[in-house]
């Protein structure tokens, strides 16, 4: 569908091409030439054309904040991307590409015109954000399901709709089809779609294709339904395995708060023996001086050897209560985390029974027989 660049060399929009276009476009004066001369900020480019430039990717378009109009026609753009700095993109062209799935136009909220007539698209998709549409140019694709029209009627503001040229418009009842389901649509398909003309077509649809419609819209309802339970729990897991690693930290730091405790103890026994040794020499008049240091140096290894043996028993003490609380504290994790995995199994079940069910009730009608 699109034209062959075969003898051309593909390009990237670089820096070069973007001052280029934009000098290309502004104004010949006086002005103009000063501008061209010391440079333009790119923040104030309102529009940007960059047509026929045979650009194979989109890129470096993240300075232009404030741009309103992208013209990105006849290239042969493959992927819709780079395009998320553009919020306030009101009309943008990128027909006659190569582009296969639509996408990447999530932040461009205010966009309106949208044109990617002449691509490769074969479904109507990844659109909601642009709630603003008002025009939209999808001819000449590969479009073929009258189902996926259905997603247009998400755009109220949606006036303007072009798809000739699709497979899907071959459909003996595409035209009222589309009347119906847009009855708000003024043009389609480069025709103005008059009052009458919609309720005449309404009326003289079948309801076989009404049923196949609403079959199709609660097919849809259910895949959305499936997603957004399946995300939930998986959020819930998430959370779960995220509150249960806080639970080891329970008991981390307090041996080193109790050794300095210990210590403390240790020196201030220490303190108390010497001063009362020292109280007793002075009131001794018979004993010797120069035994003092060997009766000093004795208490102090009693003193040392009963710290010893103190600490001792009270790390043994220690070691088993945080090797049984340890194995409390994993014995419970474990249980927890046996218990959430069984939880989570029984609710995916739950969810893929229910979803099973209502499945099961729409192949159950018969709506879709003449």
């Amino acid at each position: 569908m699109s034209r062959l660049y075969d003898s051309i060399e593909p390009n990237v929009i670089d820096e070069e091409m973007l001052q280029r276009a934009v000098e290309e476009q502004g104004p010949r004066e006086e002005a103009g030439l000063l501008a061209k001369k010391e440079g333009i900020n790119f923040r104030d480019v309102k529009e940007l054309q960059l047509d026929f430039r045979n650009i194979l990717k989109i890129d470096n378009l993240w300075q232009f904040v404030n741009l309103t109009k992208l013209q990105l026609d006849n290239n042969i753009i493959e992927k819709i991307e780079s395009l998320e700095c553009l919020v306030n993109l009101v009309w943008l062209d990128l027909s006659f590409n190569n582009i296969e799935i639509i996408e990447g136009l999530d932040t461009l909220v205010k966009l309106q015109d949208l044109s990617l007539f002449n691509n490769r698209i074969s479904k109507i998709e990844n659109l909601d954000a642009l709630q603003e549409l008002q025009v939209f140019s999808i001819g000449n694709n590969a479009i073929q399901t009258l189902e996926n029209m259905i997603y247009l009627r998400k755009f109220k503001n949606l006036r303007t709709l072009n798809l000739a040229g699709n497979p899907v418009c071959e459909n003996e009842v595409y035209a009222m089809f589309i009347a119906a389901h847009l009855p708000d649509l003024v043009y389609l398909d480069f025709r103005l779609v008059e009052d009458n003309m919609v309720l005449d077509k309404i009326q003289s649809i079948s309801d076989t294709m009404v049923a196949e419609v609403k079959l199709t819209e609660y097919n849809e309802d259910i895949a959305k339904l499936t997603e957004t339970l399946m995300t939930l729990e998986m959020q819930l897991v998430e959370q779960l395995e995220v509150k249960r690693d806080p639970f080891w930290r329970i008991f981390l730091g307090r041996r080193f708060v109790r050794n300095r405790q210990r210590n403390y103890h240790h020196e201030k026994l220490l303190e108390i023996a010497i001063s009362t040794l020292e109280k007793i020499v002075k009131r001794c008049a018979l004993v010797i001086p120069t035994t003092i240091p060997c009766t000093v140096h004795t208490i102090v290894n009693a003193v040392n050897a009963s710290h010893d043996i103190h600490l001792l028993k009270i790390d043994n003490r220690e070691d088993e209560i945080i090797t049984k609380a340890n194995g409390w504290a994993s014995a419970l994790i474990e249980k927890v985390h046996k218990d959430e995995i069984h939880r989570n199994r029984s609710r995916v079940m739950e969810i893929n029974q229910y979803v099973d069910h209502l499945h099961s009730e729409t192949d159950s009608l018969d709506i879709l027989e003449q």
